[in-house]
């Protein structure tokens, strides 16, 4: 008798990962009208790293400024 409640209680368990599974697949069966309507989606679902945000801001503070406008040099303006 013990047995068969083992038995009962681990195929209660598979049933309830198997449905859980399934919810999952539902879940994630998404249409999109365009590529970039993709990834837009992915990009707000996909965490970013802590090692690439770390990466990419030391990489974005070695770009130098942009040059000066031709125009502000012409009339002696400053960027800043």
């Amino acid at each position: 008798m013990k047995h068969q409640i083992k038995l009962n209680s681990q195929e209660q368990q598979q049933a309830q990962q198997q449905s859980a599974s399934q919810q999952t697949q539902e879940e994630t069966a998404l249409e999109f009208a365009t590529p970039e309507e993709l990834l837009r989606h992915d990009a707000l679902h996909t965490p970013v790293p802590p090692t690439v945000a770390h990466r990419l801001q030391e990489s974005i503070g070695k770009t130098p400024p942009p040059p000066q406008s031709w125009w502000r040099r012409l009339l002696g303006g400053s960027d800043q």
